[in-house]
């Protein structure tokens, strides 16, 4: 059997609120990086969770504390969403801390089935991230879709 956990970005399902449908449904399927595995190995899905954010110089402890979470559960492999693939920058160091501190739990790049390239997946994304983003401060002030 093998435990594997999930590592999705924060930003994608925090700000714009990715619930990892595709990921969980290529998990169940076998599809995408989960196809990696022998057919007759159970897989079970021993935690999601976020990584730190864009993280300043504390970004990788803060993933370790995360990971830690799953580890206590003997996660066998931690696999990065497809978006942590895709639009990450600091994907390499994170999965370079995680190998480092945890030799015995397999790093996976990805996740579901690809059906955009990674550059055509930044440059879609990029533009939810550049949209003007309401605040409280703009219901309290009553700014409205006008400016």
């Amino acid at each position: 059997m093998a435990r594997i956990g999930i590592l999705t970005c924060s930003n994608a399902t925090q700000d714009l609120g990715c619930s990892s449908v595709s990921c969980l449904a290529d998990f169940r399927k076998r599809r995408g990086a989960f196809a990696d595995y022998p057919q007759e190995e159970k897989l079970t899905l021993t935690g999601i969770i976020n990584c730190p954010g864009c993280p300043t110089l504390a970004g990788p402890s803060k993933l370790l504390g995360r990971i830690r979470a799953l580890t206590e559960f003997r996660v066998d492999a931690i696999h990065f969403s497809y978006c942590m693939k895709a639009l990450c920058p600091f994907r390499e160091q994170y999965r370079k801390a995680l190998a480092e501190t945890f030799p015995e739990i397999r790093v996976v790049i990805g996740t579901h089935e690809e059906h955009v390239t990674p550059e055509e997946f930044r440059r879609r994304v990029g533009k939810l991230f550049c949209r003007p983003k309401k605040t409280m401060v703009d219901i309290i002030l009553d700014k409205d879709e006008q400016e």
